[in-house]
């Protein structure tokens, strides 16, 4: 049984920036494709990046692309999300999520594991 825990989150101004991170046990995250998700108040929860087993690519929600940079360490079985230039719109509860599939599904249901949300909030 693998468990998340996510870490980072916080308040931070418009245009600021904050770094997550998803520590990992019972399982190495080098055997997963890991992603985040995050759901805002009244809204559906969404995807937001992914990297996949194996080969390591990345996709991201078209929205935070150039903005976010998701990254794994295999050291410290932890999953990182950077996120630049932050919006007002990107306030939400962030989750992270790992898949034995691994091949960088976007749909929650694909996945098999879920840390329990840290929030992030953007305002000034």
């Amino acid at each position: 049984q693998v468990q998340l825990v996510e870490s980072g989150g916080g308040l931070v101004q418009p245009g600021g920036s904050l770094r997550l991170s998803c520590a990992a046990s019972g399982g190495t995250v080098s055997d997963y494709a890991m992603a985040w998700f995050r759901q805002a108040p009244g809204k559906e929860r969404e995807f937001v990046a992914v990297i996949t087993w194996r080969t390591s690519y990345t996709f991201y929600l078209e929205s935070v692309r150039g903005r976010f940079t998701i990254a794994r360490d295999n050291g410290k079985n932890t999953v990182e999300l950077q996120m630049d230039s932050l919006k007002s719109e990107d306030t939400a509860v962030y989750y992270c999520a790992a898949d034995h599939v691994g091949w960088g599904s976007q749909i929650t249901d694909d996945y098999d594991y879920w840390g329990q949300g840290t929030q992030v909030t953007v305002s000034s």
